[in-house]
């Protein structure tokens, strides 16, 4: 039999490949979203995702945050797959009551109707984040794994960019793991902790398998061109294009783990059909960190052209220094390895952004609303 599978967020970048992976296998998708102008632009029927979402799934044009809109999907769903957030940690520092708004109530909401009302769903898979790590695991000078707080002001001012422990020489970052301490840096990342505890505490007593899904930074073809919270990616293939300089943050050399959407969308497949992965947490990752000079590298041989770069020393307030996930919890469970290796993303991510008309530049109004609140140094 067919399954029913919700996807809270599915015109979006992810979701909208998640709900053709499902109607691929023979399931019957319904998609909540409700096309922020943000991610989907001031004409939403334009939009890429949008359009790959209708085409696998009915589509209900709705919010999370709202009660009504909810209940008028969930019932009779067996799979709910709940991605409806509001990303980018720069704008969560400022707009809070948003924030907290969208992603932890419109979490609790979907778990107060499933807790109140008569429905058929077995297992609830929601999209957390590696930012509910803050910082992440280190190693100290004497071999012990150490979980650093953030970054002090006054050594990023110095130029100083490297993560210390009291003072003591730089630590040297190790892959984190889903049992690593929990101390988001963020407003965005505290909102993603809150919605995965809600969702791993509150699912069980209602019958409900949980599955959490820490993702690392996703990228591809389909991400918002338009959206400056949506990742460097984005931000500097736009300005390669345009021939504008990049302005690289820090001294270039922090770092993120990129996995490629295709194999977001795949683990989050596995993970949602798979009996082993009920209850389970895990990073989903390529276990692979990539600085952000390498990141520029990459995108300038894709392109085939140089990208005028200036490290500037500028940062970012509740910013983290480097991230690689430990992606064994996951591969060991339900078998997920990601496939596609950075390069190889990258040459297919500027493939198709080079096809896409070139929007407004949002991203300089994005630092100047951060400098504007001190949040940009």
């Amino acid at each position: 039999m067919p399954r029913r599978v919700l996807i809270t967020g599915g015109a979006g970048f992810i979701g909208s490949r998640l709900a053709e992976r499902f109607a691929g296998a023979g399931d019957v998708v319904t998609v909540l979203d409700c096309l922020l102008p943000q991610v989907h632009g001031d004409d939403p029927d334009r939009s890429e995702s949008l359009q790959r979402a209708r085409a696998a799934s009915d589509v209900v044009i709705g919010d999370v945050t709202s009660r009504d809109d909810l209940r008028s999907v969930v019932g009779g769903q067996d799979i709910v797959v709940h991605l409806a957030a509001l990303t980018g940690t720069g704008q969560s520092m400022y707009e809070i009551d948003r924030y907290t708004n969208v992603n932890i109530q419109g979490t609790a909401r979907l778990l107060d109707i499933l807790a109140a009302e008569e429905n058929a769903v077995s297992r609830l898979v929601v999209a957390s984040s590696r930012s509910v790590y803050g910082e992440g695991s280190y190693r100290s000078a004497d071999g012990v794994t150490v979980y650093p707080e953030p970054r002090r002001e006054a050594d990023l001012l110095a130029g100083d960019f490297d993560v210390h422990l009291n003072g003591a020489d730089p630590l040297s970052m190790v892959p984190t793991r889903e049992s690593a301490l929990l101390h988001p840096s963020s407003i965005y990342g505290i909102t993603k902790q809150v919605q995965e505890q809600l969702v791993m505490t509150a699912s069980p007593t209602l019958g409900i398998e949980p599955v959490s899904l820490r993702y690392q930074n996703v990228y591809g073809p389909g991400q918002s061109l338009n959206n400056p919270y949506t990742g460097i990616l984005s931000i500097f293939s736009s300005l390669i294009r345009q021939g504008k300089e990049v302005n690289i943050f820090e001294d270039g050399f922090e770092s993120r783990d990129f996995v490629y959407v295709d194999d977001v969308v795949e683990a989050t497949y596995m993970t949602a059909v798979s009996p082993a992965a009920a209850g389970q947490i895990f990073n989903v990752g390529s276990g692979t960190a990539t600085t952000v000079l390498d990141v520029v590298a990459a995108l300038s041989e894709a392109y085939g052209r140089a990208a005028k770069t200036r490290v500037s020393g500028s940062f970012r307030i509740g910013d983290i220094r480097h991230n690689v996930a430990d992606v064994s919890a996951i591969e060991a469970a339900v078998g997920f390895r990601a496939r596609v290796p950075f390069t190889e993303g990258v040459r297919r991510f500027a493939a198709w952004a080079a096809e896409q008309p070139l929007t407004e530049d949002m991203y300089q109004r994005s630092l100047d609303e951060m400098a504007a609140r001190n949040l940009l140094k």
